[in-house]
């Protein structure tokens, strides 16, 4: 079939579909009220789980909400209105609280699973794009996710309708995020497996360099000093007492401001004459996310893992973009 389209036309095509579901939102924004913040506070204050509901596109939706209430430790899961009405229904204890989602109100697989809920007194909670709807009746909580013009050119899709209803649920996350004083420690409990998860679960000495470490002695000329430089790759060598404690630091920066500054007679320094004293050192113990923080508010990409001002490893940012 031959395209009749141009690039600029789909394009715009594109855009008007953005036009279209922005304005919707806004119109959304607008009309949130009391029902929002009533369904909020008894989800916040639900002794159970929390039940998504939904069917065709409003049930991936709510698998969506459902998830990512999951996320922020509330108990929620899915439940397929069709499965429910044949058997699931048992998942359902009478303390849930129970979101369903239904655009037109009447869909049919949800208003039959209606009657348990309201025999087992589960507090109900419908969004849907009719007010007067049979399920916007029925339920406990009533939130307004009507829409006047899908995005679709048909008016078929559910294009504007669903988005609704997302950035509806997404609301109630980030606002149960505030109200439980969840943190990204806390979320990180439930996405161990993720990136962040990794830094936020993981501690310094399980990623920082421990092998082959940099090290000089104050008195090494400056030629050893870009060989060691040069052999680790860290772009850094740390400067050690007799002892072995931690003295100062020479980077590769240092190193070029040196020649630059110095010309025939670099060949002449040493490395007392280029380290910078008491580095930013962090203990092997802390959080990968912690050690993130102190790099970038010291606007550095590598820092020195101590223990008792004695060298335990590197970290560089690298590592932890890697993990």
């Amino acid at each position: 079939m031959a395209n009749k389209f141009n690039d600029k036309d789909i394009l715009q095509l594109a855009q008007q579909t953005i036009d279209i579901e922005c304005n919707e939102l806004q119109h959304l924004k607008t009309r949130l009220d009391n029902s929002f913040a009533q369904a909020v506070n008894a989800i916040n204050n639900a002794s159970g789980k929390c039940i998504l509901i939904g069917m065709g596109k409003s049930g991936i939706i709510a698998s969506k909400i459902a998830a990512s209430l999951a996320s922020t430790g509330i108990a929620s899961f899915f439940i397929h209105p069709g499965e429910a009405f044949h058997g699931d229904l048992g998942m359902i204890e009478a303390d849930d609280i129970v979101i369903l989602l239904s655009n037109s109100g009447e869909t049919d697989e949800i208003l039959k699973i209606m009657p348990y809920l309201i025999k087992h007194g589960n507090k109900t909670i419908s969004i849907t794009g009719n007010p007067e709807s049979t399920l916007a009746k029925n339920t406990t909580i009533h939130i307004d996710g009507s829409v006047s013009k899908e995005a679709c050119p048909i008016g078929l899709a559910p294009t504007s309708s669903t988005t609704v209803a997302l950035v509806i649920g997404d609301a109630f996350v980030t606002t149960l995020v505030k109200l439980r004083d969840f943190q990204a420690e806390n979320f990180a409990l439930y996405h161990p497996g993720g990136a962040l998860g990794k830094k936020l679960l993981t501690q310094v000495k399980d990623i920082m360099r421990t092998d082959a470490l940099p090290t000089c002695s104050e008195d090494d000329d400056i030629t050893h000093v870009v060989h060691t430089v040069s052999q680790s790759r860290l772009g850094l060598v740390v400067v050690q007492t007799g002892d072995n404690k931690i003295k100062g630091i020479i980077t590769d920066g240092d190193i070029r401001r040196a020649m630059e500054s110095n010309k025939e007679k670099f060949f002449q320094l040493y490395a007392r004459d280029l380290y910078t004293l008491n580095p930013k050192t962090i203990e092997p113990t802390i959080m990968v996310s912690a050690a993130e923080k102190i790099m970038f508010d010291n606007k550095i990409t590598s820092v020195l893992v101590a223990e008792n001002n004695e060298l335990k490893g590197i970290l560089q940012l690298y590592q932890l973009k890697s993990n």
